[in-house]
């Protein structure tokens, strides 16, 4: 199939059958799997569900740590009236890397564990009768890769990963798993770019389909109306008395695409589109040419027993967490999300800044910590980074922007988080990537990176390429902390005037301290909730004190899980809600303050 970016909607042309459900799984301890044949169907296995990660899962360590490749398989009917029409077997993400077959022919491979992909099968599958899928998913990390790590092997055979990130690495098949059932002559891309004059909305597409035919396009509001329309694979259309997609107020019109033949309706595409701009200007976020100040958080896509799984309860959960706190964005950090997270935030209106995965551009282990000992990183020195890494980065960009493009909340994005931008060679590298992604977006959104703290202002060889300077700072947690915390106001301060002579808009994308649930302590410590209250007043009297800020998105929204480790009490503890999404002392706080911003 040309593309697997757009989403797999159903409409009166279109069938989608979700595969998800009870898969059979094996854990190739060996990786003897491709020699044995396993890819023909598997024995001696357990049973994963789909999507999940399959790490937390079992009670046997050795599954949860495995390092190298996994197996899955499914069974499922092919009706035989589709074999007159495209049957495609599409992936919406499986970390790292993938090989799928169907009744023991290979299929498709990917690269990549945040981004769909999958293959036309009516060749492979058998109409009428039962049809076997297997898939093997590799978890394996280098310093190629985006994200990064190492593996490392021990004597008696064992491997183990060390990522070069502050997250745990769950792996698996993460996203639901369909069939689409498509006419012989489809569409397979579209891409649309917002505007509006006065109270005339203006909505550019450009239509990409499998042939030549006649292609009309409606423009419907959320009633149903059709409010403008027009035919060919370009147009611009005008709507009048535009109603605008807003922060909270995620109003969509729905693009319906039709591919025709003689008259006769050949495919059908529904797209929901929100009408908005965004915009920098100076040191200011405009969204529809008005100031915009993000409150929110850093996210993980992350939660107990599922993992990185995809779980619509979880994220209805945390939606609803976000309305009770006064929250109006997020950054998906640290990778992409799954589509369906994007298409809530459509609806609900809910800013997204939307990130690659391109964490770990650092070469120390939990380089958060790595970097404060004053050891010397030779990331960006590296031949392979500047050839191999960074064409990897390019392929990851392309792939979040084309898939995301059309989404009215993603706002912004985040080419990296926290690289080593201290280096000098990081410069070149950062120059390269930036140029690379300015081409790809049709809508022309403002590019970003999250700064370390080991880059700050006058140090960072990258933050010029950048629209918007986006800063990730501990003062209080990981320097200057605890009973010094008073003292970590005037140096945050100095290095925010810095970078306010950049004349660009400043977002604080990441502060937070660590705090266990429960643990109170009067006067307060580190780790207590009360600290972390403290800690957060001190970090909003230097944001209220800074110009060029627009916008506090604190570390994280809730818990998640890292490696294990003396540094981590089970995991990240900075949360404002627990893992299981119950509320700290400091989301009390932060639903107080942005109530009133």
């Amino acid at each position: 199939m040309e593309s697997q970016f757009l989403y797999p909607a159903e409409s009166s042309t279109r069938q989608v059958v979700d595969l998800s459900g009870i898969w059979k799984f094996k854990v190739d301890y060996e990786g003897k799997g491709r020699k044995e044949g396993w890819q023909n169907g598997l024995d001696n296995y357990s049973e994963v569900p789909v999507p999940s990660s399959y790490n937390d899962l079992f009670t046997d360590k050795d599954i949860r740590e495995h390092v190298g490749d996994v197996w899955y398989q499914t069974e499922f009917y092919l009706a035989e009236e589709w074999q007159h029409k495209n049957v495609n077997l599409r992936f919406g993400s499986a970390t790292h890397r993938a090989e799928v077959w169907l009744n023991g022919e290979k299929i498709a491979e990917h690269e990549g564990g945040y981004m769909p992909f999958g293959a036309i099968i009516n060749e492979a599958g058998n109409f009428g009768q039962k049809n076997t899928l297997v898939v093997v998913v590799n978890n394996e990390l280098d310093l190629t890769t985006i994200p990064t790590g190492q593996v490392k092997e021990y004597d008696n055979g064992k491997k183990r990963l060390f990522p070069y990130f502050d997250f745990y690495n769950y792996a698996g098949i993460h996203s639901a798993v369909k069939l689409q059932i498509l006419p012989k002559d489809y569409i397979y891309d579209i891409t649309t770019v917002t505007d509006y004059d006065g109270s005339t909305g203006l909505v550019e597409y450009e239509i990409e389909s499998s042939s030549d035919l006649e292609i009309k396009v409606e423009l419907k509001d959320a009633a149903g109306n059709i409010v403008a329309e027009a035919t060919g694979a370009k147009a611009k259309l005008e709507v009048e008395d535009v109603k605008l997609w807003q922060p909270g107020e995620g109003y969509l019109y729905q693009l319906e695409v039709n591919l025709l033949n003689d008259g006769d309706l050949v495919d059908n595409y529904p797209l929901p589109v929100g009408i908005r701009t965004v915009e920098v200007k100076g040191n200011r976020f405009l969204i529809n040419g008005e100031q915009f100040y993000f409150k929110g958080f850093g996210k993980h896509q992350d939660s107990e027993i599922n993992g990185r799984g995809f779980d619509p309860a979880v994220m209805i959960r945390d939606a609803e967490l976000l309305d009770w706190i006064n929250a109006n964005s997020v950054r998906t950090s640290h990778y992409p999300y799954d589509e369906e997270f994007y298409r809530m935030c459509d609806r609900r209106g809910v800013v997204v800044i939307d990130e690659t995965p391109a964490v770990g551009l650092f070469d120390m282990n939990m380089n958060f910590l790595a970097a404060g000992t004053g050891k010397k990183s030779d990331f960006f020195d590296k031949e392979i980074v500047h050839q191999e890494t960074k064409e990897n980065h390019k392929r990851e960009i392309e792939r979040l922007i084309k898939r995301d493009k059309n989404h009215a909340s993603v706002v912004m994005w985040c080419l990296a988080n926290e690289p080593d931008s201290a280096q000098e060679r990081a410069e070149e590298y950062f120059k390269d990537i930036f140029s690379f992604a300015r081409g790809l977006d049709p809508q022309e959104r403002p590019l970003t990176f999250t700064n370390i703290m080991t880059a700050p202002y006058g140090k960072c060889k990258a933050a010029q390429f950048a629209d918007v300077i986006s800063l990730n700072r501990y003062y209080g947690w990981y320097i200057i902390g605890g009973s010094e915390l008073e003292y970590a106001q005037k140096d945050f301060e100095e290095e925010l005037a810095g970078w306010e002579k950049e004349g660009k808009p400043i977002l604080m994308t990441e502060y937070g301290a660590d705090t266990k649930a429960g643990i109170h302590k009067l006067p307060s410590v580190q780790w207590s909730e009360e600290y972390q209250n403290e800690y957060l007043e001190l970090q909003h009297k230097v944001f209220d004190n800074c110009d060029s800020l627009v916008g506090e998105q604190m570390w994280n929204f809730a818990d998640f899980q890292t490696v294990e480790g003396i540094l981590r009490v089970n995991g990240n503890k900075k949360g404002a809600f627990t893992r299981d999404r119950q509320p700290k002392m400091a989301a009390h706080l932060l639903r107080k303050r942005w109530s009133k911003i």
